[in-house]
C-alpha cells in the first residue's frame, strides 16, 4: 500500500567559518548602532567629567643607617631597608598634625566657582572678587554653596545653589548674616557669569589633600620618596603637596630636637639647684676663713678636694645618661608611633640595639598600614603584634642592661667619694672642717661648670640638628589630565561596544528557539527533506486568494515549489493515485499555503488535483478560493450534503477543492468514519493527487486517522515560526504509528544568515537524511534566470 521511505544516517557536519563570519556581517548595522551607542557615552562621560590632574615630587630621607667597627678597625655599615623607613615616614606625613599645617598655608576659607553650562570650575587659587569675613563662628558655621551674579554697578544677587527661588539683592559692602556668620562682598562682581562660593573650615581640606596624596618609592633600594597628588584643580594639587612636604620637613626637625630640649630642661633644673648651693657653700668657705684666719690649705688636702671633686663630676655625667636611658624606657612604655633617641644616647646605643628600634618603628607603621584593612582581632594584626612584643622585649632586655651598668658605675663612684671623704678624718678638725667647706664648694662650682658645658653642647647639638629629609624635586602644577583619558575612554567603548554587538548577535541566537535553516533540521531528524519552499517578497500569509507559484511563474519561489512537485512524483511511484496528507506542528507554518501552491504546480503539469480542507476547527484554504465555507468536508461526512454539493471546481487554477464547512461538535470523530475513507477511495479513483489539509499534530489528534491512510504525508516547517521541537516530530509519529511515508517540506525560508547553523552538510560521508536532490536556491537570486533578482545596494552600477 505504501512505499518506504529509507532512513538514513546522519550526515557528516563540519564547522564552516565562512558562515560564521556571514553570521555577524548579516547584521553588521546592530554592531554599528552598539558602537555608536557606546562611542556616544564615552562622548558625554568626557563632557560632563571633570579632568583629574596630577602632580609629583621626591624627598630624601638622610641615610640614618648604623654603622660600627670591626675587629680590623673598618667601618661596617649595617644593611638598611629604605623600604621599611619610607613606610614608616609615609604614615608621619599623612599624619593629622602634618596635615592640617599643611592646610593652613593655604588660603582654605573660602573656595570660588565658576558655573558653566555642563559643570562647575573650581577657580583656586585666583579670587574673582573678594569676600571679607567680619564674624564666623568657629566651628558651627554654614558651608552651603551659594551663588551670586552681579544685578548693576552697586547691587548683586545671592542665593543658595541648591534653591534658586529664594534670591536676594545685596549692595557691595554691605554686611550678610547668614548662617552664624557675618561676611560682606567688597569687589565688584565680574561680567554677567555666574559664581559659586563656598565657606570651609580646615577638616573639609585635610579628607581632600589625604585621599588624592600617594606616597611611595621613588625606586628601589634607594632612600628617595617618591609623592604625587591628584586633584581636580592642578593649582592645588601642587600647592597643597608642596605644603606637606614643607611642613613634614618643620615637624621632623621639631621631633628631632624633641630630645635635646628635653635635655635642656633637665640640666636647667639641676643648675637652679647647684648655683643655689654653690652661693652657699662659698659664703660659708669665706666666713670660715675669716674666723679662723685661714689662708689655704696643704697640697694632700688641695688634691683630695680635686679628686672628689672630678668623682662628682663624672656622677654627674652618668646621671644625665640615666635621663636618656629612662627617657627611652617612657618612648618604648608609651607605645608611640615612633621612637626617638635622645642626643646623649647617640653613641652609647650599640649597632644591635639601633637596628632594633629601626626595626620596631617599621613594625609600628606597618601596623597602622594594616588596620586601615583588617580588624585589631585579624590574624595578619595579631602577627604583627607578636613581632612588635619580640622586638621590644630585645629592646628592653638591652636597655635595662644599660640602665643596670649605668647604676653599676654610679655605686662605683659613690663608693670612691666615701672613700675620699673617710679619709680626710686623719686630718685636725678645724683644717677638717675647712676641707669640707672647700670640697663643697670647689664639687658645686665643677658640677656647675659641667652642667654649663653641656647645657651649652644639648643647645649646639639642637641648633645643629637638621631635617631627616630634604625636598628633592618641589611639585609644579600639571595640566595634563591623567582622567578622564579620552583615549582610553573612546578605545574602552569602542572595544565594549563591539562586545555588545557580538554579544548581542550571540545572545539572540542562543535565545532563539526556532528554525530558520536547513542545516538545523538535518542536525535534529532523520527524516527526509524532499525539498525547501523559498520566502517569497511579497508572502505576507497563506491567505492570498491566488497561487503564487502561477503569478510568478519565473520567480525562485515558484522554482522551488517545483523542486517539491518533482521530488513529490518519486514518493509512493508505484501508485496510479496518490493520497497525500499535509500537517505541521501549529497553525500559522504555511500547510494550507504549500497545498495550494503544490496543487496549482501538479496542475500545470496537467494532473487531476483535489484539495480536501480538513481541518473542520480553523480551516482557511477557502479564503484562497474565494469560497463562504457555509457547506464543506463537514457537511459531507455529517450526511447534510452530497459530494457534488460540497465540490468546488476552480477554473483558473484547474483544481478541484472540498472546503472545511461548518465548525462540526465532534471534528474528530468525523474524520474517524467509514464515510472519510469511503471519500478518499472515491477520489484516488477520479483523480492523481489528491490533497489532503489537516489540522496540526501539535494541537489535536484530528489529523491521525488521515496520516495513517494516506500514501504519502507532507510535515512542513516554516522558517521563523516552526520551533527546534517540531523536528522531531515527524520521527515520534513514525515510532508510534508505524509510519514510513512522511517527508519534510521546508516552508518560507530565506537567506537570513544570522540565524544559520556555523556547519557545513556533507552528504558524501554517512548516509544523510535525503535521498532526494534538493536547492534551498540561497545565493541565487542575482544568477538572472529569476524574475525576482534583488539588486544589493551596493550594485549601484548593475541595472535593473
Amino acid at each position: 500500500m505504501t512505499e518506504t521511505i529509507q532512513e538514513n544516517k546522519g550526515v557528516s557536519q563540519s564547522i564552516d567559518f565562512y558562515k560564521i563570519f556571514r553570521v555577524f556581517l548579516s547584521r553588521w548595522y546592530w554592531i554599528a548602532a552598539t558602537v555608536g551607542i557606546a562611542l556616544s557615552i564615552a562622548w558625554v562621560y568626557l563632557w560632563y567629567t571633570p579632568p583629574i590632574y596630577q602632580t609629583g615630587a621626591s624627598l630624601k630621607l638622610e641615610d640614618s643607617s648604623p654603622s660600627s667597627l670591626g675587629r680590623d678597625g673598618s667601618v661596617q655599615t649595617s644593611n638598611y631597608n629604605y623600604t621599611d623607613k619610607i613606610q614608616a615616614e609615609s604614615f608621619t606625613i599623612r599624619s593629622n598634625e602634618v596635615i592640617s599645617n599643611a592646610v593652613k598655608m593655604l588660603d582654605y576659607k573660602i573656595s570660588y566657582y565658576l558655573k558653566g553650562r555642563v559643570r562647575t570650575t573650581e577657580l583656586y587659587p585666583n579670587v574673582p572678587f573678594v569676600i571679607e569675613i567680619i564674624k564666623q563662628d568657629s566651628v558651627n558655621f554654614d558651608r552651603a554653596l551659594y551663588e551670586v551674579t552681579a544685578a548693576d554697578d552697586e547691587h548683586f544677587t545671592l542665593y543658595l545653589a541648591e534653591n534658586d527661588k529664594q534670591k536676594t539683592v545685596y549692595k557691595y559692602g554691605q554686611n550678610i548674616n547668614i548662617g552664624n556668620m557675618i561676611f560682606r562682598v567688597k569687589d565688584k562682581i565680574p561680567g554677567k557669569s555666574t559664581y559659586q562660593f563656598k565657606f570651609n573650615s580646615k577638616e573639609d581640606f585635610i579628607g581632600r589633600a589625604m585621599s588624592g596624596l600617594y606616597i611611595g618609592e621613588a625606586a628601589r633600594f634607594t632612600n628617595v620618596m617618591s609623592l604625587s597628588q591628584t586633584d581636580a584643580n592642578a593649582v592645588f594639587a601642587a600647592d597643597i603637596l608642596n605644603a606637606i612636604m614643607k611642613e613634614y620637613v618643620k615637624y621632623d626637625i621639631i621631633q628631632r630636637r624633641r630630645s635635646a630640649k628635653q635635655t635642656v630642661d633637665f640640666i636647667d633644673s639641676q643648675l637652679g639647684f647647684i648655683d643655689n648651693e654653690a652661693g652657699k657653700s662659698g659664703s660659708n668657705l669665706a666666713n670660715f676663713k675669716t674666723q679662723n684666719k685661714l689662708v689655704d690649705m696643704s697640697s694632700s688636702t688641695s688634691m683630695t678636694v680635686g679628686k672628689l671633686s672630678d668623682f662628682e663630676k663624672q656622677k654627674t655625667e652618668l646621671k644625665l645618661k640615666q635621663f636618656g636611658i629612662r627617657q627611652l624606657q617612657e618612648q618604648l612604655n608609651s607605645n608611640k608611633s615612633k621612637i626617638e633617641i635622645g642626643l646623649d644616647l647617640d653613641g652609647e646605643l650599640n649597632s644591635g640595639l639601633s637596628l632594633l628600634v629601626t626595626q620596631l618603628n617599621s613594625l609600628l607603621a606597618n601596623r597602622e598600614a594594616k588596620l586601615s584593612q583588617f580588624n585589631s582581632d585579624s590574624q595578619p594584626l595579631k602577627n604583627i603584634d607578636q613581632q612588635i612584643s619580640n622586638v621590644k622585649a630585645n629592646i628592653r632586655s638591652s636597655v635595662d642592661a644599660m640602665l643596670r651598668k649605668n647604676e653599676q658605675t654610679i655605686r662605683y663612684f659613690d663608693n670612691q667619694i666615701a672613700g675620699v671623704t673617710q679619709s680626710m678624718s686623719t686630718i685636725p678638725v678645724k683644717e677638717q672642717n675647712f676641707v669640707k667647706l672647700q670640697t663643697n664648694f670647689e664639687v658645686n662650682n665643677k658640677v656647675r661648670t659641667f652642667l654649663s658645658e653641656k647645657k651649652l653642647d644639648a643647645e649646639m647639638n639642637a641648633a645643629a640638628v637638621v631635617s631627616g629629609a630634604s625636598i628633592v624635586n618641589p611639585a609644579y602644577p600639571s595640566y595634563y589630565a591623567i582622567s578622564p583619558n579620552a583615549n582610553k575612554a573612546y578605545s574602552t567603548a569602542l572595544t565594549l561596544g563591539l562586545a555588545a554587538g557580538f554579544g548581542l548577535i550571540l545572545l539572540v541566537r542562543f535565545l532563539n528557539p526556532y528554525i530558520y535553516d536547513k542545516e538545523t533540521v538535518e542536525s535534529l531528524t532523520h527524516t527526509p527533506i524532499i525539498g525547501v519552499i523559498r520566502k517569497f517578497p511579497d508572502f505576507i500569509d497563506q491567505d492570498s486568494r491566488q497561487a503564487l507559484s502561477l503569478s510568478k511563474p519565473k520567480s525562485v519561489f515558484a522554482e522551488s515549489v517545483r523542486s517539491v512537485r518533482t521530488n513529490l512524483s518519486f514518493l509512493a511511484s508505484h501508485k496510479q493515485s496518490k493520497v497525500i496528507c499535509i500537517t505541521s506542528e501549529i497553525s500559522g507554518e504555511g500547510k494550507s499555503f504549500v497545498t495550494v501552491n503544490l496543487a496549482s504546480t501538479l496542475a500545470l503539469i496537467e494532473k487531476r488535483v483535489v484539495l480536501i480542507a480538513a481541518d473542520l476547527r480553523k480551516s482557511k484554504l477557502h479564503k484562497a478560493f474565494g469560497s463562504d465555507n457555509k457547506k464543506g468536508l463537514s457537511s459531507l461526512l455529517s450526511g447534510q450534503a452530497t459530494l457534488q454539493d460540497v465540490m468546488i471546481h476552480d477554473d483558473m487554477h484547474h483544481i478541484d477543492f472540498i472546503p472545511s464547512g461548518p465548525v462540526p461538535p465532534n471534528p474528530s470523530e468525523l474524520l474517524h468514519t467509514e464515510a472519510m475513507k469511503e471519500l478518499l477511495k472515491d477520489l484516488q479513483a477520479k483523480y492523481d493527487y489528491v490533497l489532503v489539509d489537516t489540522a496540526p499534530v501539535g494541537l489535536v489528534s484530528d489529523a491521525i486517522p488521515l496520516i495513517r491512510s494516506s500514501d504519502v504525508n507532507l510535515f512542513v516547517i516554516r522558517s521563523g515560526v516552526s520551533q527546534q521541537r517540531a523536528a522531531n516530530i515527524p520521527e515520534r509519529l513514525s515510532r508510534e504509528y508505524g509510519l514510513s511515508n512522511l517527508a519534510i517540506v521546508l516552508n518560507a525560508f530565506g537567506d537570513d544568515a544570522l540565524y544559520s547553523n556555523y556547519y557545513t552538510t556533507d552528504y558524501s560521508r554517512g548516509g544523510g537524511n535525503s535521498t532526494y536532490y534538493y536547492s534551498d536556491y540561497s545565493g541565487y537570486s542575482g544568477s538572472g534566470y529569476y524574475d525576482d533578482e534583488n539588486r544589493k545596494w551596493w550594485m549601484f552600477w548593475k541595472k535593473k
